[in-house]
């Protein structure tokens, strides 16, 4: 018996080598055949320095600037002349055609006055950066070389959760580093992020391997490598990576105009769930639950209501209220889309015709914030921000302390209303607080994402 068990344990051992030995294999050829079209991507950015780098911040106002000019003039105490000092940044990027087109992350490249490309012979370049889009996080550059190792680009849809995919990138600046696991999961939609469905994986990504390619194990580009999730700023087995179509797609954008024209449609939705869909007579949770329509936008044009459900968007379903956003986002601004709705107990087919998503320009000059009660950061939301968000009013969260982090609220949330009263200025929020009795709570209406909660937000006196 125990001669049987020592022959069956060798035998498997004996059959499973070959497989792990061709496994290891498989990621050896594949670093060796599409290893070379993998760059590293160095940036500078110049950041001015000296006089005018008060270690506060000065005060608006023309009295109080004049203040500052005539007590702390140029050549101060303690204080030189301006200077500029460069700030380097790293990451990895690879090359989608031999005429030197290299796919990379736009947080890789912004903001930079220079980009240089070292290929895997130590050839160096300067870069020119073509297009980025901070939405997807997909950045475009351009060297001048020909005859260059380019990688096969895969179909992401094809990806199967499980499957062995591999990373080629530049960790903490260690160039040329391979790493590999499997595909976690697909499709995931982040809290910051509405127009990506990323991969998730467990392979090992750290600081400098953002940009780089994610290998299937046919030596096939999947995706490009962009976040972790981590507690401690480096890798903690959440992975996720931009599927190389939709990568593609923005690129190509990117090339031809240098920006990317996003459809719009106008309203706001939140996810269907089990007691919605019940009281709303669905047979099952699914779709995009309308709870907003903004006025004179595309959905209100074509007769779309709040309480209606998207089901099909272009003949797509659409199981998730995540979904539609990314479906609308990379539809071309003016496309005619059939819609199949769900209002009152019944299907309807709506024929809607798509906006121009707004740009991501900024006005000039920094919104006002102010700590308050409560443990908040917030900002007032400029017109673009408005108009981007299909709202009329808001205060954008940018930090979260106290009260504040222990409701639940985040930073990216965007605070609407308190105790059902709007809330349009930092000024209003605070009055609003400052009703609050210490030990009671206030209702605090947020947006979120595509939807809107209420957050009960006790305030202890902090």
């Amino acid at each position: 018996m125990m001669r049987a068990a020592l022959a069956a344990t060798a035998l498997a051992m004996t059959l499973s080598a070959p497989a792990v030995a061709r496994e290891a294999m498989d990621v050896a050829e594949l670093v060796e055949k599409h290893g070379p079209a993998v760059v590293n991507i160095s940036t500078t950015k110049l950041v001015k320095r000296g006089v005018e780098a008060f270690p506060f911040v000065i005060p608006d106002g023309e009295d109080m600037q004049e203040f500052f000019r005539r007590f702390f003039p140029p050549g101060g105490p303690g204080r030189g002349p301006i200077e500029e000092i460069p700030a380097r940044g790293a990451g990895s990027g690879f090359i989608v055609s031999n005429d030197g087109y290299i796919l990379t992350n736009a947080h890789v490249v912004r903001g930079a006055d220079e980009v240089a490309v070292k290929l895997i012979d130590k050839r160096t370049f300067s870069a020119k950066v073509i297009g980025a889009d901070s939405r997807t996080d997909v950045a475009v550059i351009k060297i001048t070389a020909n005859n260059l190792p380019a990688v096969k680009l895969g179909d992401p849809a094809q990806l199967r959760v499980g499957e062995a995919v591999a990373a080629i990138g530049s960790p903490f600046g260690f160039e040329n580093s391979v790493t590999a696991g499997i595909v976690s999961a697909k499709g995931r939609s982040l809290p910051s992020e509405s127009y990506v469905p990323y991969i998730q994986t467990d392979v090992p990504i750290n600081p400098g391997n953002s940009g780089g390619p994610l290998f299937n194990m046919k030596g096939e580009v999947v995706g490009i490598n962009s976040q972790i999730y981590s507690r401690s700023g480096g890798y903690q087995g959440v992975s996720f990576a931009i599927p190389i179509d939709v990568a593609m797609e923005v690129a190509e954008q990117l090339k031809a105009s240098g920006k990317v024209s996003r459809g719009w449609l106008g309203v706001v939705v939140q996810e269907v769930t089990a007691d919605l869909a019940e009281s709303f007579g669905m047979d099952r949770p699914r779709g995009a639950l309308i709870a907003q329509v903004q006025a004179d936008g595309p959905a209100a044009r074509a007769g779309l209501q709040a309480a209606d459900v998207i089901l099909m968007f272009g003949g797509k379903p659409v199981e998730n209220s995540g979904d539609l956003p990314r479906m609308v986002g990379m539809t071309k601004p003016g496309a005619k889309i059939p819609l199949q709705v769900w209002r009152r107990g019944k299907l309807q087919n709506i024929t809607v015709e798509l906006g121009e998503l707004p740009g991501e320009e900024q006005l000039a000059g920094k919104p006002d914030k102010t700590y308050s009660r409560g443990g908040l950061a917030l900002a007032e939301l400029t017109a673009e921000q408005r108009r981007e968000l299909g709202i009329d009013h808001g205060l954008l969260v940018e930090e979260v302390t106290g009260d504040a982090a222990r409701a639940g609220i985040r930073v990216g949330d965007v605070i609407l209303a308190v105790n059902n009263g709007k809330v349009a200025t930092v000024e209003a929020f605070r009055k609003a607080i400052a009703a609050i009795p210490k030990g009671k709570s206030a209702a605090v209406l947020v947006r979120r994402g595509e939807g809107s909660l209420y957050i009960p937000l006790k305030i202890s006196g902090e």
